[in-house]
């Protein structure tokens, strides 16, 4: 018996354009109706998922940040901030590669200090509250630094990727879209959120389900005893987890929810 569906959202949920399928809000409210917990897991900040989220916004729960931060009701239930020290490491390392922007993710807002295209327009798209500063590193200390994402004009995977998780011991490096990797603190992930938020709600790990198509999905749909990747999803991610549903512009995720719920949950 399923209590419990987490989905990814980019690559996932929505489709390459990035809309939101509005059916997805009967749909949890459908879900809500027969005792199961929905929850958005992305590496998109509180305030963003909120807005996106606000026809059902105090039925579900929130797991922002890849898992560094999480939310229920508008309050925190778990958050883990990456070293203050590290974060000025890892952006001095971040600045030297070639075509990478750092972005600092905090637990309220997202900050960054380059006007460079299109790496502040789709900052500005994926993050609400976005602010414009001189110098990231003096926003170390202002607020709890939750992740840093990196957008790459080249590839993450070909480009910064290849350099990052060498430089940064004692953090984690992941892939997390073609142009972005996140760095967090090594405990940070969504499959931590996932145990988190099963002991906040009782939930054994058979009683619940996942959906993603990258590699920052892998530990959230480790922990969940009903794995499903969708058919764009990352090859290394594909390799992993054999349950397919249909791609994110098929709605994969929402026809594979009906058929569960056809099926009794």
């Amino acid at each position: 018996m399923i209590k419990f569906i987490a989905t990814d959202l980019d690559g996932t949920l929505l489709d390459d354009a990035r809309r939101m399928p509005a059916e997805i809000f009967p749909l949890i409210e459908r879900l809500c109706a027969r005792g199961v917990l929905f929850a958005p897991a992305s590496g998109r900040q509180y305030a963003n998922l909120k807005k996106l989220f606000a026809p059902v916004h105090d039925k579900i729960v929130y797991i922002c940040e890849n898992g560094a931060l999480i939310k229920y009701r508008d309050q925190t239930l778990h958050v883990c901030p990456i070293d203050d020290g590290m974060l000025r490491n890892a952006l001095k390392e971040i600045r030297a590669v070639p075509h990478a922007f750092p972005l600092l993710c905090g637990e309220k807002n997202a900050y960054i200090d380059s006007d460079a295209s299109p790496f502040s327009e789709c900052a500005r798209a994926s993050y609400d509250n976005c602010v414009r500063v001189e110098k990231l590193e003096d926003v170390i200390g202002r607020e709890k630094i939750c992740k840093i994402s990196v957008y790459d004009e080249i590839s993450s995977a070909e480009n910064c990727y290849r350099v990052l998780p060498a430089k940064l011991c004692g953090l984690r490096t992941i892939l997390s879209g073609r142009n972005w990797c996140d760095v967090s603190a090594p405990e940070a992930d969504k499959g931590r959120a996932m145990q988190v938020i099963r002991s906040n709600f009782s939930l054994k790990k058979e009683e619940c389900a996942a959906f993603g198509d990258h590699m920052n999905d892998l530990e959230m749909l480790a922990e969940c005893g009903h794995a499903y990747v969708t058919a764009n999803a990352y090859p290394p991610l594909k390799e992993k987890f054999k349950n397919t549903v249909p791609s994110n512009n098929e709605g994969g995720v929402l026809k594979k929810i009906h058929e569960l719920l056809r099926e009794g949950i």
